[in-house]
């Protein structure tokens, strides 16, 4: 469990570490405004069970920010999914 963990985390960071070099595609890096949408929840409802501004989870949908990856782990078991769902496939490289 552990070793997915860590997997997990060193995908997440070198997908971060990407956002600049893909910043001039057209692809949203994360898939929160889908996910949302298909889970039936809004952004109102995310930001009160995070307790974040509601601007914050707006940029997150819009894709003009991300969330860090310990939130991204809450917001996936919020929205009762695995953490690569909200993840653009595209955007997870083979290394």
């Amino acid at each position: 469990f552990c070793y997915l963990i860590a997997n997990i985390v060193k995908e997440y960071h070198y997908i971060c570490n990407q956002i600049t070099k893909f910043a001039s595609m057209e692809t949203d890096i994360n898939r929160l405004k889908v996910v949302l949408a298909e889970k039936k929840r809004t952004n109102k409802w995310l930001c009160e069970q995070l307790n974040v501004n509601p601007s914050t989870v707006s940029k997150w949908c819009t894709n003009s920010s991300q969330p860090d990856l310990e939130t991204l782990v809450k917001i996936s078991h919020l929205l009762d999914v695995e953490l690569d769902d909200l993840v653009n496939k595209k955007f997870i490289i083979s290394q």
